[in-house]
């Protein structure tokens, strides 16, 4: 069985951490995940597609192993996101790449498709989300990634963990305990919480402008999948099919039975991206 790699690097005068998989041989493929998720939530699909593909997961910048800001808001944009990705991408000597997002890791990655990687990104999976995003939808995520629980124990920290992404639909116990094992700390009084800065919250505010990414996503050439979770808010179908129409004018591919976001875990949705990233 395939096993990961933990990897430690200087991206833009940051520590970031990276999960790698496969030979660096192999194509690049780069998996980045949610606003207040991690890079190890795509081990099953990272694990499968590393048969053919060299797979990057980071942690974005606040999140995860990685390091946080020193500066709160400030450094928690696309242009810092975006360094650091271009960092990580010259430490492996990657010229070319496949990317794979979900919702925050598709907007920077059509950020990235259209700008700075432009000549770089072949393929784009944009993983349930638009270049704009309801406003009671962004509310709704504002406010539980800006107030972060504490519990005493992990049980209880699990129980909200499942709450909280009920949205995801139907997972493995091992996707769950993956899960509340890679995305909780302890704190100084060793209760448990999340494992991210609450800053990180700042993208729905000070920052919500790296949200707003039309021209950009008009601007895209990658070769592009497009992928909803049939009950998402995120995503609301008027979106999803203005962005079939626009820009890369993506294949539109809608998983039944979950919300905010399909996890990219069962092997349907695997072959989805497998057969994709081949093309």
């Amino acid at each position: 069985m395939r096993q990961p790699r933990s990897t430690y690097l200087d991206a833009a005068g940051f520590e970031m951490h990276v999960t790698e998989w496969g030979d660096p041989s192999q194509p690049a493929l780069v998996m980045w995940h949610g606003l207040a998720r991690t890079g190890r939530d795509f081990d099953e699909a990272a694990r499968a597609l590393s048969a053919d593909f060299f797979v990057l997961c980071p942690d974005t910048l606040g999140r995860g192993l990685s390091a946080w800001s020193r500066r709160g808001a400030t450094d928690y944009t696309f242009a810092t996101y975006g360094a650091m990705a271009a960092a990580m991408l010259d430490h492996f000597g990657i010229d070319q790449l496949s990317w794979v997002g979900t919702s925050m890791g598709g907007l920077l990655g059509i950020t990235l498709a259209a700008g700075s990687l432009r000549e770089r990104i072949t393929h784009l999976v944009i993983n349930d989300v638009g270049p704009d995003i309801p406003y009671d939808s962004a509310r709704r995520i504002a406010d539980y990634v800006g107030k972060p629980p504490v519990f005493d124990t992990v049980t209880d920290y699990e129980a909200w963990l499942r709450r909280t992404y009920a949205p995801f639909g139907a997972n493995s116990e091992m996707f769950w305990r993956r899960m509340v094992d890679t995305s909780m700390r302890r704190t100084g009084t060793g209760q448990v919480t999340v494992h991210y800065d609450p800053a990180i919250v700042s993208t729905m505010a000070e920052n919500k402008a790296d949200l707003d990414v039309w021209n950009a996503y008009d601007a895209v050439t990658a070769r592009t999948l497009l992928i909803r979770g049939a009950q998402s808010d995120v995503l609301p179908p008027t979106i999803a099919s203005a962005m079939r129409m626009r820009g890369p004018c993506p294949e539109l591919v809608t998983i039944p039975d979950c919300g905010h976001a399909p996890t990219l875990s069962d092997d349907k949705q695997i072959d989805l991206l497998r057969t994709f990233l081949r093309e």
